[in-house]
């Protein structure tokens, strides 16, 4: 039986693990997302996360394309009732980010103006009459967070939003949308989506500060790129060649790293132990971390999906927690030292 955990405060339950879908008309084809989806939900999966610009990087891709394939998917199953749908607001639409920017018909931020737009049209591609959780995809320092929270509140009063998160987020950031939130009495993030994983200094990066705010004011959190674009799957090896990635190269200039190195061949030594993969040991690690939800994953096949499925039968012992936060430790300040 899977255990579906509470995101943060908020009445939402999740798989333990969410499908991220930004590969979907990118790195897979539309009927290999359909196939993805369909091998997910039959393991029990229900947490979609996607956002409208995805992904407007692909040549001749204006965004919404990720959101599209979604809602015909859940039209064709007739599952939207079953799902979470998590989608993100703030990005620049059209073919590479360019459509209307700077000008009057920009379509980016997080203005009144261009989040109620914005939702429309989600709600349209998806097919959906409402969001599950709608977030703020990172921060826009052109617009008062009193403004972005007032339009989010205006959306989940009317009933096309269920509840709002954020991406991206500083946790001074974060701490202020929270105070407006509860000064001005409107609707308040329940969740924040984060790079986070067992890399340095991602790790550090979020743990600093950010999951302190998690952990104190109850929100969920459902990290991004929990894997380190693939780092920490086993395919990187110290002094070995790169493997064939479209992340490979920026793995090499962002991620390589002795420490690094130690903490992957450690995700080896426990999986071994278990007869399990790395990936798995990475993803049950951060299952294990104060406030995590459901760290995001993404997938081009159903088997690339079904191996990281694998981590919710996975069972690690607390030595082996400890053995991992060991390796992948980072070096604490005063002003971090717990009391």
């Amino acid at each position: 039986m899977t255990l579906y955990r509470r995101l943060g405060r908020s009445g939402l339950r999740l798989f333990p693990l969410g499908l991220g879908t930004m590969q979907f008309g990118w790195t897979a084809d539309e009927q290999t997302s359909f196939d993805i989806m369909d091998a997910y939900v039959e393991a029990g999966g229900n947490f979609l996360d996607t956002a409208d610009i995805y992904t407007t990087w692909t040549p001749g891709n204006p965004g919404g394309v990720s959101e599209e394939i979604m809602g015909r998917w859940m039209k064709a199953r007739g599952n939207r009732d079953d799902m979470v749908v998590a989608t993100k607001v703030r990005g620049p639409m059209g073919e590479r980010g360019s459509e209307g920017r700077g000008s009057l018909h920009q379509r980016e931020g997080l203005s009144r103006r261009w989040i109620m737009k914005a939702c429309e049209d989600s709600l349209r591609r998806m097919q959906v009459d409402h969001i599950d959780l709608y977030q703020a995809h990172w921060v826009d320092n052109q617009t008062p967070i009193e403004e972005t929270l007032a339009a989010f509140t205006d959306l989940v009063q009317r009933g096309y939003v269920r509840y709002i998160g954020c991406s991206n987020y500083s946790a001074w950031r974060l701490m202020q949308a929270l105070w407006a939130s509860d000064r001005r009495g409107l609707e308040s993030f329940v969740s924040v989506q984060p790079e986070y994983s067992l890399l340095s200094p991602t790790r550090a990066n979020f743990e600093r500060e950010q999951q302190r705010v998690a952990v104190e004011y109850g929100l969920g959190v459902v990290p991004w790129s929990p894997l380190g674009g693939g780092m920490l799957t086993g395919k990187y090896r110290r002094g070995q060649p790169l493997p064939d990635s479209v992340r490979a190269q920026e793995n090499a200039a962002r991620r390589f790293s002795d420490q690094n190195f130690d903490t992957i061949e450690t995700l080896v030594s426990v999986a071994e132990r278990h007869q399990a993969k790395p990936a798995q040991v990475a993803l049950g690690w951060l299952l294990a971390q104060p406030a995590v939800t459901a760290p995001i994953i993404g997938a081009n096949s159903v088997e690339q999906l079904r191996e990281l499925l694998g981590t919710v039968q996975l069972q690690l012992t607390e030595e082996d927690l400890g053995e991992i936060s060991r390796v992948s430790d980072w070096e604490r300040a005063r002003t971090e030292q717990e009391i």
